[in-house]
């Protein structure tokens, strides 16, 4: 019983100690002087994916490479039908044309480049079926470019429209800025901890798959953070931020995340993960459709429902899989 507890208050503890890091270091950033924008594209940014970087990191040390793949596979799941689905239910999402010919696209790239990956593993005649360290290091060189596009975009709406990117920051004493920082490692530590060993145990008292509770479960809990800032984006009709936010954590989850995991530690490719991962490339490729279908490039609340009714029946079907 102590295991399932301690499952649930890791999750909260990813949650809240990754909103008290990103907190405590952009105020510590911008009392030295650097700009909202640079701690948008670096802190703020990073900071989300925090929680999936410290479940992948923990899990591939423990050699549970089902629960690595499961919470980054599960979240961008999650990220694309369920989040995107919610919100869509909330208003009609008018996207813009740079992320439907850019991002939307760098999204599927990162699917397919780790399907390939997938795949050639099982042609690798030293009959390993991992993703190496050297696939991490390649993931990793892709997000830099991802990083170096961002940057260049940054700098042309700045230039257009210097007030827009600013992004407010609370003021902090340099003794509460220190214990956010501090609390907020040793949380996320914690955290990522009891979330992966409550995941192995639950796993094996049910008899289920690892996979099945880090895509489900964990991926959903990490994936708050996007569901909340998505949410309250579209809400005070920053639609750009809230599906930028989404579109941008399936590339970080992917090219950051599991590059580096892999780089750490290699992670075992399971033998259904190519079914998972066609699956997603199909929802991100679905999201691109949804760009010309009805009105263009707008994600109208049929689409919405269609992205949650296709997340459902993914659930149904890792369920039923075990």
């Amino acid at each position: 019983m102590i295991e399932y507890i301690l499952f649930v208050i890791g999750i909260a503890l990813l949650i809240k100690s990754a909103d008290y890091l990103v907190e405590g270091s952009s105020t510590l950033a911008k009392k030295l002087g650097v700009s909202s924008i640079v701690i948008g594209l670096t802190i703020v940014a990073f900071g989300t994916s925090l929680p999936e970087l410290i479940v992948n990191v923990l899990a591939s040390l423990k050699g549970s490479g089902d629960i690595a793949f499961g919470n980054i596979i599960g979240s961008s799941m999650a990220n694309t039908l369920l989040i995107l689905g919610v919100v869509a239910l909330i208003t009609s999402l008018k996207i813009k044309k740079g992320t439907t010919w850019k991002e939307i696209p760098f999204s599927f790239l990162a699917v397919l480049v780790l399907l390939v990956f997938s795949m050639a593993s099982l042609l690798n005649k030293s009959g390993s079926d991992f993703l190496s360290r050297t696939d991490g290091i390649i993931l990793m060189l892709f997000f830099s470019i991802f990083l170096y596009y961002v940057f260049e975009l940054t700098k042309k709406d700045m230039k257009a429209k210097k007030s827009s990117n600013e992004i407010e920051i609370k003021k902090h004493s340099n003794f509460v800025i220190s214990l956010m920082i501090f609390g907020g490692v040793v949380g996320l530590f914690l955290g990522g901890k009891w979330t992966v060993e409550g995941a192995v145990i639950i796993a094996r008292t049910f008899g289920l798959s690892e996979f099945l509770i880090s895509s489900t479960i964990i991926a959903v809990g990490t994936s708050l953070p996007e569901l909340i800032t998505s949410v309250v984006a579209v809400l005070k009709k920053n639609v750009d931020l809230g599906v930028g936010n989404i579109i941008g954590s399936n590339i970080f989850n992917i090219f950051w995340v599991l590059g580096l995991t892999a780089v750490i530690s290699p992670l075992r490719f399971s033998e259904f993960i190519r079914i998972d991962l066609i699956i997603l490339l199909f929802a991100t490729f679905l999201l691109f459709l949804f760009m010309f279908i009805g009105k263009k490039h707008t994600l109208e609340k049929w689409q919405g429902v269609t992205f949650l009714l296709t997340y459902i029946s993914y659930i149904t079907y890792i369920i039923i899989r075990g």
